[in-house]
């Protein structure tokens, strides 16, 4: 084994990596970039090197930089993780030209399966049936417009060395094909220095199954049963769980001898995923990634094996212990993942400071921020992974819930509440779900305020303004008359005003009484007409979070009407929704533009984000130019009628 691990990668993955290597034994090595020079996996590992800025490609992608960082530290072996540079084969080249061991497949494997395009060929050579599509070396807009004619719409366009669901793109109509081949394009070449595409028809009702494997140097090689991975948004997984719930035995038999083939056929070693799109009692082969996966926690959760453990032992030049006979599954295991976005945003990324980070006990939590971290507009969103595990599904469902309620983020937007909505959907708590379950509940998932919100934070607001005593308070005391407490809050756009007169509150025209309300300084326990209520609330400047049952409401304080015009985003004014950089401007000064068309595409969290005209009207002005840097609220385009 190793004495000495460097891990090339960043937040949760990074922690996860370091804590299983120092249960073996390890002295860990961290790299970062400069906007995680305070990082959780750099206070976590034994040592920690500075690679560059804090874009990607000049740090955690550089390659140079990492092997540099290994031999100075006196790494003998480097994981990569997920992302960045984990299937990258000539990095996995680098390592061993610089003799320094890659927790990984060999190079020749990575290039096999890290080029969905070759992969497919390769399989299909072998005999496993692949989507219908284009996988072919020209890559000239020209002919991938030719071939997506030919397949018929609608079809996905996909980055050939993608993955997590970006340079991927549905498109439904042929006047739709060049801006979506662009934008994928420019996301694929900026998330992974690559912009090939491949072409696909799109199955309309499909289950995303995976099977995770495990191969060593001899080529024995295990499947470790299946994963389903159909709920997701915007083509990234969301919530996974393993075993596939609609899985027969006979089906779950089937994809693991396809996918140990798969595996085999490219000499492959450690522990990767073959994903499947299934469709009624027919699978094809989409992908094969090379790397450890997301989701690799309910693996792990029902085989109990450590995936990590196996890649480092295999990677030293161990062998698998077990033949497939040995690995069995245990109950069911639900994974969710805890995202920095607003649901009410249409899923915008949200960045700032984390105020306060608290996970349940009971659940396996990965993640790589804490109280103070701060969220940053470079890299991707996600805070965390819940992983529930269960006797059964439904023991493995109940047990993700309450963990989820029971979780408390505030400082930036989340996805808790919309995730405890997919939980609770009939179509997901009935396991025959698929690929379109987000798309169809459409608004049905997305949380809509908590009524008692605006009275929590003006109840806090209130206990803050009376700690001055009974002549210095500022929440309306008056000499012979009762106290009145008034306020107006503000959440996204929506003002509500606030009026408490003792046990009474009223918010807007509703009205409630209050009962045995106690506040011991961040969470109020109180009854409101009957009902226990129970919720952490803080006050941050203007700001005003609101925690209860894993939602959170971040409550303003109301801004001048000037300031309110700066961040408005009223129809004449277009105005970034959060801190990125503009890569694309679809339109000039006097261009006239139709409701809904492309305006300005700003990148923000490894993601693209097009700005569309509100309204038909006539570009007036542009505050933006292709590669500016710009902060929430900056005006980009101003329109006129």
């Amino acid at each position: 084994m190793f004495s000495t691990l460097l891990i090339a990668n960043r937040g949760e993955i990074a922690c996860r990596i370091i804590r299983t290597a120092r249960r073996l034994g390890m002295r860990t090595v961290a790299v970062f970039s400069d906007a995680d020079a305070s990082a959780q996996h750099v206070r976590l590992a034994d040592l920690a090197v500075r690679l560059g800025p804090a874009p990607a490609l000049a740090s955690y992608l550089d390659m140079r930089a990492v092997i540099g960082a290994a031999q100075a530290s006196g790494a003998e072996a480097i994981h990569p993780g997920y992302g960045f540079l984990s299937e990258n084969a000539e990095f996995a080249a680098a390592c061993a030209a610089a003799g320094i061991i890659f927790v990984g497949p060999s190079p020749e494997a990575i290039r096999a399966m890290g080029s969905k395009s070759e992969a497919k060929e390769l399989v299909a050579a072998a005999g496993t049936p692949v989507v219908p599509g284009y996988q072919g070396a020209d890559q000239a807009d020209e002919l991938l417009a030719a071939e997506a004619a030919a397949l018929g719409f609608p079809i996905l366009i996909k980055a050939s060395a993608g993955g997590g669901g970006k340079g991927m793109r549905l498109v439904s109509e042929a006047g739709e094909f060049a801006a979506a081949l662009a934008g994928a394009r420019r996301e694929a070449r900026s998330a992974f220095g690559d912009d090939r595409m491949l072409l696909e028809r799109y199955l309309t009702n499909p289950k995303h199954i995976e099977v995770q494997v495990l191969a060593d140097a001899t080529g024995h090689t295990l499947h470790l049963f299946e994963r389903d991975c159909s709920v997701q948004r915007r083509h990234q997984k969301v919530v996974e769980e393993a075993p596939g719930p609609s899985v027969t035995p006979l089906f779950r038999t089937l994809l693991g001898e396809a996918a140990v083939q798969a595996a085999k056929a490219i000499g492959y070693l450690g522990a990767g995923t073959v994903e499947f799109i299934v469709e009624n009692d027919a699978f094809f082969f989409m992908e094969m990634n090379t790397r450890l996966q997301v989701e690799h926690p309910v693996t792990e959760a029902i085989t109990g094996l450590d995936l990590v453990e196996w890649q480092l032992r295999i990677a030293a030049g161990e062998r698998l212990t077990l033949s497939q006979q040995d690995v069995r599954c245990h109950g069911h295991a639900i994974e969710a993942r805890v995202y920095a976005e607003n649901p009410r945003k249409r899923f915008l990324p949200s960045t700032g400071r984390l105020l306060h980070v608290e996970f349940p006990p009971g659940v396996r939590v990965d993640s790589g921020v804490v109280t103070g971290d701060t969220v940053s507009v470079h890299y991707d969103p996600m805070l965390a992974k819940i992983i529930a595990h269960g006797a059964d599904r439904p023991a493995a469902l109940a047990a993700l819930d309450a963990a989820l309620r029971a979780t408390e983020i505030a400082g930036v937007e989340h996805n808790i509440g919309f995730l405890r909505r997919v939980l609770a959907h009939p179509e997901f708590v009935g396991g025959a779900y698929t690929t379109g379950l987000i798309d169809q509940a459409g608004d049905d998932l997305v949380p809509e305020p908590d009524d008692t919100g605006p009275l929590l934070a003006a109840l806090a607001l209130q206990h803050r303004a009376g700690r001055a005593g009974a002549w210095g308070r500022v929440d309306g005391f008056r000499v012979n008359q009762r106290g009145c407490f008034e306020q107006t809050l503000r959440l996204d756009r929506k003002s509500v005003s606030v009026r408490i007169e003792g046990a009474q509150a009223w918010v807007d025209d509703r009205r409630y009484a209050l009962q045995d309300a106690v506040f011991d300084g961040e969470r109020w326990r109180l009854r409101i007409d009957q009902r226990q209520i129970h919720a952490r609330v803080m006050i941050d400047g203007a700001a005003v979070h609101v925690v209860r049952d894993g939602a959170t409401e971040r409550w303003l304080l109301p801004r001048s009407d000037f300031d309110a015009l700066s961040v408005g985003g009223l129809s004449d004014r277009i105005t970034s929704p959060m801190p990125g950089q503009v890569i694309a401007i679809a339109v000039g000064v006097g261009d006239r533009v139709a409701e809904g068309a492309p305006l300005v595409v700003v990148e923000a969290m490894k993601m693209e984000h097009t700005l569309r005209a509100p309204k038909p009207g006539r570009v007036a002005a542009l505050g933006c130019a292709v590669g500016d840097r710009v902060e929430e609220g900056v005006e980009l385009v101003k329109l006129e009628d």
